[in-house]
């Protein structure tokens, strides 16, 4: 009788142990990322921000490069269980880089520490955690639609928030920019 993989042996689908992944990188580069920077901030460290010239290179440039190498690497190659596991985790570092730096995609300004980008990390782990841990789509119950519709409605809302003074600078500036 052949072996099954560990997956099943605990229960596990290959989609909720692969979200695991990806949210527990996800999770250790999003916390890592902060600490660093404001122990940076702070001077218990020296300032290592990298340069290319005169630029500052942000975390979120490394983050879209992460994204978009393991996007092709998953469309164009065929990756075994170990290359999709790394994949996985690859994906979860590349995804907290990016959206660690959310509000600068925003707001275009070099603010680190904006609100924007905390909000949108605590929308991507609840949504990864509902992936890691909750029922497959034919298993749902009642009370899983209730939360997935609770998680929706927050979704939007912080689109909302996000999106609302941005509307009213186009508003406001719209002629001043024409």
């Amino acid at each position: 009788m052949p072996l099954r993989p560990i997956e099943k042996l605990r229960g596990l689908s290959i989609t909720h142990y692969r979200a695991r992944y990806v949210l527990l990188s996800f999770l250790v580069t999003f916390i890592y990322a902060r600490l660093f920077v404001l122990v940076m901030a702070v001077g218990w460290f020296p300032n290592i921000h990298m340069s290319w010239g005169e630029r500052h290179v942000h975390h979120l440039s490394l983050g879209i490069l992460l994204l978009a190498g393991v996007g092709a690497a998953l469309l164009l190659l065929r990756l075994g269980a170990g290359g999709l596991r790394l994949a996985a985790v690859l994906y979860g570092v590349g995804l907290a880089l990016t959206f660690d730096e959310f509000g600068m995609w925003l707001h275009l300004e070099d603010v680190y520490w904006q609100r924007a980008s905390f909000d949108a990390i605590v929308v991507i782990a609840a949504f990864l955690g509902i992936v890691a841990a909750g029922p497959s789509l034919k298993r749902l119950r009642p009370r899983h639609w209730k939360a997935a519709v609770g998680l929706g409605l927050a979704v939007a809302l912080f689109l909302a928030l996000v999106f609302i003074p941005l509307w009213s600078a186009g508003r406001d500036f719209g002629a001043h920019l024409r």
